[in-house]
């Protein structure tokens, strides 16, 4: 039986070494990204529902970027709070704000998708840059640093959104190291020409890739997924690009309660519940093989059942997966966590354990 487990084992490192060097490389050693400015027309799209305080301290930051011809669509969500007050004091002070008010609807009830929908259709510009209410562009040259990515072909951009530091927080440390990990993994895809998914907090794309596929309908149900289930659905090889240099990033606010965290990250991982199949199946072979490299060589050490093999094994694939996380981290401005990556790495895996088995048994609550 040992040997069997041995065997299963090294098969399990082989599949690990594969996603870190044959996919997530992909990214980790791509060459440093230039800034080539475009002078394309740019409708900025933010979607807000009650989030009077963050709107009030991050649409300036937006009005004021650096870029010839854009426009900020803002969108009240039917809020409950000041926020449309808010937007309206924007709407006049700005020249280009332009504000799209949502109402209630009994057909969409609290879907943020309708509300995007309606944005999306409101805005003027040819191309379309989304971020979310609780974020913020790291860089006056944001628009410039996405849309220059852009080309004749390439009409989908997908970015990095980071979260803000939280000294001597370790909770920060875990939420900051699952971002790393998930934009080295749909940065990596992205550039095998197989892209799955983006994030909301930094995506582009041009209008007319949003009425291709109808827009959010074959999903619309779906409460959840305005940014990953769209792109899974749109992006292809040819249509697909990735924007990482530092002006390109933005910053968001993360959770600061493990409980927040957990409640957020069921919601994402019931979304790509449905992502289509081969999307599910890489993501399920990858967490399914990080849970067993950490679970079989505790069987065979305890047994010290060809204990150096089992070492060097483990050696071998963290110090692959710590290259790569460092070279990835490099790039995307997260050098002080790759330092974590071997606890996080674990506590990650767990999380992930126990988010699946209570998925199983309550629906995450989504958009507020």
């Amino acid at each position: 039986m040992l040997i069997l487990i041995l065997y299963f084992f090294i098969f399990i490192v082989v599949v690990q070494i594969s996603y870190y060097l044959g996919v997530f490389g992909k990214f980790a050693f791509v060459k440093a990204q230039k800034i080539m400015p475009k002078r394309i027309p740019i409708s900025v799209i933010v979607c807000a529902k009650n989030e009077e305080e963050n709107v009030a301290n991050f649409i300036p930051l937006l009005a004021e970027q650096n870029y010839p011809d854009f426009e900020i669509v803002l969108i009240d969500d039917a809020s409950s709070d000041n926020t449309l007050a808010i937007f309206e004091g924007f709407e006049k002070q700005y020249p280009n704000v332009r504000l799209v008010k949502v109402e209630n609807n009994e057909a969409f009830w609290g879907n943020k998708k309708y509300a995007l929908t309606l944005g999306i259709k409101a805005a003027k510009k040819e191309y379309l840059l989304f971020t979310d209410a609780d974020c913020y562009p790291t860089s006056k040259d944001w628009i410039i640093a996405m849309s220059s990515q852009f080309t004749m072909q390439k009409t989908i951009v997908l970015g990095y959104g980071k979260y803000e530091k939280i000294a001597n927080s370790f909770l920060n440390k875990i939420i900051r190291f699952e971002t790393l990990l998930t934009a080295i993994q749909y940065f990596s895809w992205a550039k095998i020409g197989h892209p799955y998914m983006g994030v909301g907090r930094n995506l582009a794309y041009k209008k007319e890739e949003f009425f291709n596929v109808n827009g959010f309908i074959e999903h619309m149900q779906i409460r959840s997924g305005d940014d990953d289930l769209f792109v899974n659905q749109a992006a292809k090889a040819k249509n697909t690009t990735i924007a990482y240099t530092p002006e390109s990033f933005t910053l968001s606010k993360p959770k600061t309660t493990y409980k927040d965290w957990f409640t957020q990250k069921r919601r994402h991982v019931a979304t790509a519940n449905y992502y289509k199949p081969f999307d599910k199946l890489q993501l399920g072979v990858f967490y399914c093989s990080q849970l067993l490299f950490i679970l079989l060589p505790v069987i065979l050490l305890a047994f010290q059942f060809q204990w150096i093999l089992v070492l060097s094994l483990i050696i071998l694939r963290y110090l692959v997966a710590w290259i790569v996380v460092g070279f990835s981290a490099g790039k995307l401005k997260e050098n002080d966590i790759k330092f974590w990556f071997p606890i996080v790495e674990i506590v990650l895996i767990f999380t992930q354990i126990n988010i699946f088995i209570t998925n199983i048994f309550s629906k995450p609550v989504h958009w507020k």
